[in-house]
């Protein structure tokens, strides 16, 4: 049995090397190639004397980037992307959190970097000797030291104080997924897939597993092509992709804009989503386009690796039917908990609550966030055994499938990304001052970030917009401003979040 991912690339790049592993615009990298400039470069790397330490990757998506992921691997540590599209303040507050021992970019955002990496060592790919000999004694000792529960990767997710939470993530919850993956749906390595996520996304780490594991093609796809969906078909067309795992936002802009019927995918046979619900009109449009390919729902908190429930849609929903979330991921356990944590009755609502291998090791540099969500499961008064408490409500409908319900909090899946929607209520209130006084809530059928807030200030939307988009990414700049008097309290004081929840949904 493989023990770490790396044990699974080198039997792969070594059955299959001449095969193409990466396209990245118009570059093609075999399998070969990437394993020489993997290992070259974590022997750079192993200079720096790390292990288990995380090494921050600050490169757009590219095969640079995948080539430094696989090199820290190899190097015994632990990758952290970065997305080079975020502001500096929240990359700033991400490496103040995390402290990584060292620094991977390239020249053309050195400059950037520099300005906010303190005295984080920094590595400029351009300048790795990728030709220099490597010594096979020293990636073999590391190898041997790395164990199943070892951290291969932290996936930074946002963070109610303001603060982004890096959640840890070993090789034995990707190694678990990935070969469930493969068992489940049969694939062979001949795959071609169009890989859209970004590099901070759970999603990506599963496709790069996939490609080391199995052999799988992976076609980058530049994540600014979400706005352009005619470019992005004809991408997947060009290189002949088989198979996608996207957010749905992505795939309700080419149902509403009729392009399957315009540019047929005929040789896409896997369709997978997940990060959001996907509205069933507009799935019944790719079903109905596609009539050939598998579609596949999937559902779960980067806590759970990339996902830990799935259900593949083989029966006809109506547009009005939610479509369900499925069954447990195996080797993943399902509590469905009610207020009293005790397991719901047939047809009540309960929170979604995982057990089993897929679980997260915790929130890196964060005991206290740990402990409030990796808890003892209520269920187990014998030994010690954590489940983790999603938020979520679900509830079973008649066939035994999972249906998701909604958010227990404010926590929110949007655009593919989840956002605490108290980050950016404490950053616009408490640290850019923007309002004296402020509620931020989700409107999910519109997929809309509502900002509620009362100011004494003349501030336009727009000077408003341009000031949180300096602290984050735009999925998180709320799209929606209303100005009020007062914003409603209940008798405690505290703001009546349900009535403006209900603003926002019902007008």
């Amino acid at each position: 049995m493989n023990i770490n991912i790396i044990e699974y690339f080198e039997k792969t790049a070594g059955n299959i090397p001449g095969k193409i592993a990466i396209i990245d615009g118009d570059r093609e990298i075999s399998f070969s190639e990437l394993h020489k400039n993997a290992r070259n470069f974590a022997i750079e790397l192993s200079e720096l004397n790390l292990f288990n330490k995380p090494i921050a990757v600050f490169l757009p998506k590219s095969a640079e980037c995948i080539i430094s992921d696989i090199a820290i691997t190899y190097s015994g540590n632990i990758y952290m992307n970065l997305d080079v599209k975020t502001p500096l303040a929240r990359i700033n507050s991400i490496l103040e959190q995390i402290k990584p021992a060292a620094l991977i970019t390239n020249e053309k955002y050195s400059e950037d970097i520099i300005s906010i990496k303190g005295d984080i060592p920094l590595l400029i790919f351009e300048k790795t000797d990728f030709s220099q000999p490597i010594d096979k004694n020293v990636l073999k000792n590391i190898q041997s030291k790395i164990i199943d529960t070892d951290p291969l990767c932290i996936i930074n997710t946002s963070g109610s104080t303001g603060t982004p939470k890096g959640v840890v993530l070993n090789h034995k919850s990707y190694i678990d997924y990935t070969e469930w993956a493969i068992n489940t749906f049969g694939f062979t390595g001949e795959e071609i897939l169009g890989v859209l996520s970004p590099t901070v996304f759970d999603h990506y780490n599963y496709e790069i597993c996939l490609m080391m594991s199995k052999g799988v093609t992976l076609v980058l796809l530049d994540n600014q092509m979400a706005s352009f969906p005619v470019k992005l078909l004809e991408i997947l067309k060009k290189h002949n992709v088989t198979y996608i795992f996207w957010v749905p936002s992505i795939m309700v802009n080419i149902a509403n804009m009729d392009l399957l019927s315009k540019f047929p995918l005929p040789l896409i046979k896997m369709v997978w989503f997940a990060g959001e619900v996907f509205p069933t009109k507009q799935f019944n449009y790719w079903k109905a386009n596609m009539p050939e390919a598998t579609f596949v729902n999937l559902y779960g908190p980067v806590e759970a690796s990339v996902d830990c429930t799935y259900y593949i849609v083989d029966r006809k929903l109506r547009d009005d039917e939610p479509i369900p979330i499925g069954f447990p991921c195996r080797n993943t356990d399902i509590l469905i908990l009610n207020s009293d944590n005790q397991i719901v009755s047939e047809n009540e609502e309960g929170e979604l609550c995982i057990r089993g291998t897929s679980l997260a090791m915790g929130y890196y540099n964060n005991p206290e966030k740990t402990a409030a969500a990796f808890v003892q499961n209520p269920l187990n008064k014998s030994y010690p055994e954590t489940i983790y408490r999603t938020g979520d409500i679900v509830v079973k409908n008649d066939r035994g499938e999972m249906v998701f319900r909604g958010r227990k909090d404010s926590l929110i899946k949007h655009m593919g990304y989840r956002v605490e929607l108290g980050e950016i209520e404490h950053v616009i209130v408490n640290t850019l001052k923007l309002v004296d006084a402020g509620c931020v809530v989700y409107n999910r059928d519109k997929k809309e970030i509502t900002l509620f807030y009362e100011c004494k200030k003349e501030l336009s939307v727009a000077e408003m917009k341009k000031s949180i988009g300096t602290v984050f990414p735009k999925y998180m700049v709320p799209t929606v401003f209303h100005k009020m008097e007062e914003l409603p309290r209940n008798t405690n004081g505290k703001l009546d979040r349900i009535t403006l929840y209900n603003l926002a949904n019902n007008g």
